[in-house]
């Protein structure tokens, strides 16, 4: 995610911008850019790259400044240039906005403003806020903000400057983080508490359609119609690197919970659950080229290989259009047969996977379309593709991948939507589309789940092998569980098709041996319930993961970890959230380094 910060005060503002960009660094970034008030004019610096390029284009200038906002972005809607970085500002270059989130109507919002005469430099959806308070400025910049924000529609943080009120920040919060930092005779904002840490302790934590007015003298707080609003003092314990990891004790279990957040940035603007329709910017592929693909090859690693099973299941059920999944590093030394007909989706959280790069370019020389779905804006596959979905998960600080996970399936959901829309429809698309915009609700509640998941994880650290096993799409699900718990835990950890147990896997079965059997397929249940019953006449200790009222699973597992009512199709996005909870209390349990794992690297960008 992006970082904003913020300073209005008597010290030098430079110097506490960059500061506080520098500690919310560990959040991942791309270009980064201040705008402060010096001589009582607008000045902003913004470049693209790390804060070292800001650093010395500062080439500490602007000494004079008392007030300014700042903000590291992570590209989302644009590419990561100069232009694309924040701040942006209005016509007249007369107000400056830094903004975390997505501003799904941004479109709109933008030829209505040039309808009225506003002229854009950049590609992003921030810019649009800047013109909305250039358009509604009356003489008070909190009530050009207030008028404002309602024309949004998303989630968003923002921070507002202005040459006209030398002594005054602006700042909103909808879904995206802000905090108000305290101090005598100043003030603070930041996106996360590292900023503030070096400042002060006592901070307002904004709640979801909250405005607030930061001067030296205070700061007040209003709710969306603009009523003063009495707030709490929330003093701040942690210590700087605690606070990094926003008070969780490692990055992958923050990373984990961030699963609901990155799953509606994921959906944000591109999904109409009312209609079906949905709008995917970076894929240009017309209704006629959607037809003439008459087969799909997945190619990918690791974790995205698994996603990228799911979206197999997917495509071939919802749209009978064939496909093939492969490892990244196998694809290219099996001569695969694909052609001007063909259409490679390519997976990768980074974008610059090498296995999964050579994968791509192999597709392409055999003259298959190239689809990629990254998480990364301007990496690699991303330049090198034809079409480009990207998945607004945000960075990911620790190893093992987690929100990468959720956000590439749902990625495959929508474009299980967008290419029935171009082949003239389906009769499943608005059902599919009303459930998938529940995703991120049911990821809040499957959260709830993380007691229970302790409690079982403290018996499956004193064990040695762990299996995994489902059918159809659960089989996918569990190969990424197995996965997470072997490459943090070590503890050795084997999935298989439930179905395969007989040829071979039920001679390892003894015991004791916990086995996570996932039951949430309902055409597959019957044949599920036979094997937790295979494996349980052998001693296995079977932790089951099925919906809400499937109670005939809880008469033949030993424990139940009850989903919420999740449709059988949309199972995988959230099914594999308990899986990555238990590797994680597992890995804890065991003494291990949950966010370091030995012997791995968070990109693999050799072969």
């Amino acid at each position: 995610m992006c970082g904003i910060v913020g300073y209005v005060g008597s010290r030098p503002a430079v110097h506490i911008l960059m500061d506080g960009l520098g500690r919310l660094e560990y959040r991942g970034y791309d270009s980064a850019g201040i705008a402060v008030l010096d001589g009582g004019k607008l000045v902003v610096e913004k470049s693209a790259g790390k804060l070292k390029v800001l650093q010395n284009r500062l080439n500490g200038n602007l000494g004079a400044a008392r007030l300014g906002i700042g903000h590291t972005r992570w590209a989302t809607h644009g590419r990561p240039t100069d232009f694309n970085a924040h701040p942006h500002t209005d016509c007249r270059h007369k107000f400056a906005v830094v903004h975390n989130g997505i501003i799904e109507n941004y479109q709109e919002l933008r030829t209505w403003l040039q309808e009225r005469g506003h002229e854009f430099r950049s590609e992003t959806d921030t810019e649009v806020l800047a013109h909305l308070v250039e358009d509604f400025y009356r003489g008070e910049l909190l009530q050009a903000v207030l008028q404002a924000i309602p024309y949004l529609r998303g989630s968003y943080a923002v921070a507002v400057a202005s040459e006209y009120h030398p002594e005054e920040i602006i700042a909103a919060r909808q879904d995206s983080p802000l905090i108000v930092g305290l101090s005598e005779g100043e003030v603070f904002l930041a996106s996360d508490i590292p900023a503030l840490l070096p400042y002060t302790r006592s901070t307002y934590i904004l709640d979801n359609g909250e405005i607030a007015l930061l001067r030296p003298d205070g700061v007040k707080i209003f709710n969306s119609r603009g009523e003063q609003q009495e707030k709490s003092v929330y003093h701040v314990s942690w210590d700087l690197r605690a606070a990094e990891r926003g008070g969780y004790p490692h990055f992958m279990l923050k990373e984990i919970f961030e699963q609901p957040r990155a799953l509606r940035d994921t959906l944000s603007g591109r999904l109409d659950p009312l209609t079906g329709r949905v709008r995917l910017d970076g894929v240009k592929l017309t209704p006629s080229q959607a037809l003439g693909i008459k087969k799909a090859a997945v190619i990918a690693c690791g974790t995205a290989h698994y996603a990228g099973m799911v979206g197999k299941y997917l495509l071939e059920k919802l749209l009978r259009l064939p496909v093939e999944d492969d490892v990244a590093s196998e694809f290219r030394y099996r001569e695969p047969v694909l052609d001007t007909s063909s259409l490679g989706i390519v997976i990768s959280q980074s974008g610059e996977t090498a296995d999964t790069l050579a994968g791509l370019r192999e597709a392409r020389r055999l003259g298959a379309r190239i689809l990629a779905i990254t998480n990364v804006v301007g990496s690699s596959v991303a330049r090198e593709a034809d079409d480009v979905l990207y998945t607004w998960a945000g960075p990911e600080i620790a190893v093992a991948s987690t929100k990468a996970y959720g956000t590439q399936v749902a990625a495959f959901y929508l474009l299980a939507l967008f290419l029935a829309q171009a082949r003239g429809g389906a009769p499943w698309v608005e059902e599919l589309a009303k459930d998938l915009a529940l995703l991120p609700q049911w990821a809040e509640e499957v959260l709830k789940l993380d007691g229970q998941v302790r409690g079982l994880a403290e018996r499956v650290a004193s064990q040695e092998h762990a299996f995994f096993i489902g059918r159809g799409m659960d089989y996918a699900v569990a190969l990424e569980g197995a996965l997470k718990l072997k490459e943090i835990s070590y503890l050795h950890a084997e999935a298989c098709a439930a179905g395969e147990l007989k040829h071979g896997p039920l001679a390892l079965i003894e015991d004791g041996v916990p086995v996570i059997a996932l039951a949430t397929q309902s055409e597959l249940l019957p044949k599920m319930l036979s094997n937790i019953k295979e494996v349980k006449a052998r001693g296995a200790w079977v932790i089951a993961l099925t919906q809400a009222g499937n109670t005939d699973v809880a008469r033949e597992a030993d424990e139940v970890i009850y989903l919420p009512p999740v449709p059988s199709l949309l199972a995988p996005a959230i099914a594999v959230v308990p899986l990555q909870l238990l590797a994680y209390h597992v890995a804890v349990a065991r003494g291990c380094d949950v966010d370091q794992p030995r012997n791995l690297a968070k990109s693999v960008t050799v072969e």
